[in-house]
C-alpha cells in the first residue's frame, strides 16, 4: 500500500492506496472502528487488491492522522471526499466497520452518489428510531466511565471485548498501543459523542450488507443490527467465531461475503 495524505483544516489525515492503482477498476474503501487504524484491513487488502483499487485511512484523531482538531462526522466526510476527489474516484464501494460505519452513512448522508456500495461490519444504523433515550445517556458518558480504568487494563479489557482470537487480541492491542490515557478516553468519548449529534434518519439508495460477528458483545451490537435488517430487509450475514472485529478474527469468511455481495 501507498502512504498519501491531504490537509484539512483541522489537520492532517493520513490514507494508503493500492499500489497498481489502475482507473479502469471499481474502488473499494475500507474505514475503521474507533481507536482502531487501517492496519484492520490488511487481511482484506490481500484478498481485494488483485480485484479492485483499494483505498483506506487512518480516520481523522486516528493513528497517523493525529492531531485532529474537534473530530466531527461531517469533518470526517468531507475529508473522505477530498481524497475521493485526489485520486479521481467518482464512485467506490465503502466497507465501513463499525465507528466507520458511521463514517460511511454520514459520507452517503451528503455524497449519496459517490457510494455504489455499503457493507456495514459490525457497526449500527443511523436512525432516530433505533436508539432509546437509555442508550443515548450512557453512549453520552463513555469518556467518563473509560476514566475510571487503568490505561493498560482498560488497553486490555477493550482488545478482549473486540476480540475471540489470538489474532484479533493482538491486533486490537497494536492498534491501541499509541494512545495515552487522556487521548484514549477523549476518543472513546468523542467518537459516540459526535455520532448523536449527526445522526438522523437516512435513507440509504445503494445496495446494504450487514455484517456482524456471531459473537460481538459490544453493547447492544446483536439487537441493533438485527432490528436494523428486520426494519430494511438489508440482508444480514452472520460471521462464526467472530466478535465485533469480525473481519479480523475471521476475514476468510468476511471476505468471501463482501466478494459475494459485490458480485451481485
Amino acid at each position: 500500500m501507498t502512504r498519501k495524505s491531504v490537509s484539512t483544516a483541522s489537520g492532517e489525515v493520513v490514507y494508503y492506496t493500492s499500489e497498481n492503482w489502475d482507473c479502469g477498476r471499481d474502488t473499494l474503501v475500507f474505514l475503521h472502528g474507533l481507536t482502531a487504524d487501517h492496519t484492520m484491513f490488511d487481511p482484506q487488502f490481500e484478498y481485494f487488491k488483485v480485484k479492485y483499487n483499494i483505498i483506506a485511512w487512518d480516520a481523522p484523531a486516528h493513528g497517523k492522522s493525529r492531531p485532529f482538531a474537534d473530530f466531527t462526522y461531517p469533518k470526517a466526510a468531507e475529508a473522505l471526499k477530498q481524497i475521493f476527489d485526489e485520486n479521481g474516484v467518482t464512485s467506490a464501494s465503502i466497507a465501513g466497520q463499525s465507528m466507520g460505519g458511521y463514517i460511511a452513512q454520514s459520507f452517503i448522508k451528503r455524497y449519496p452518489e459517490t457510494v455504489k456500495a455499503f457493507i456495514g461490519i459490525d457497526t449500527t444504523p443511523y436512525g432516530e428510531g433505533y436508539y432509546s433515550k437509555s442508550d443515548i445517556f450512557w453512549l453520552k458518558r463513555i469518556e467518563t466511565l473509560a476514566k475510571l480504568y487503568p490505561i493498560n487494563a482498560m488497553k486490555r479489557a477493550v482488545a478482549k471485548q473486540v476480540s475471540v482470537t489470538e489474532n484479533g487480541y493482538k491486533n486490537m492491542l497494536s492498534m491501541l498501543d499509541p494512545y495515552g490515557k487522556d487521548e484514549l478516553c477523549r476518543l472513546m468519548g468523542i467518537g459516540y459523542a459526535a455520532f448523536l449529534d449527526d445522526n438522523c434518519d437516512l435513507e440509504i439508495p445503494c445496495p446494504v450488507l450487514i455484517i456482524l460477528g456471531e459473537k460481538d458483545k459490544t453493547g447492544k451490537m446483536q439487537s441493533y443490527c438485527k432490528e436494523w435488517a428486520r426494519r430494511t430487509g438489508y440482508p444480514l450475514k452472520i460471521i462464526k467465531n467472530a466478535a465485533h472485529n469480525s473481519n479480523v478474527d475471521n476475514p476468510d469468511e468476511v471476505n468471501e461475503a463482501i466478494e459475494k455481495f459485490l458480485s451481485t
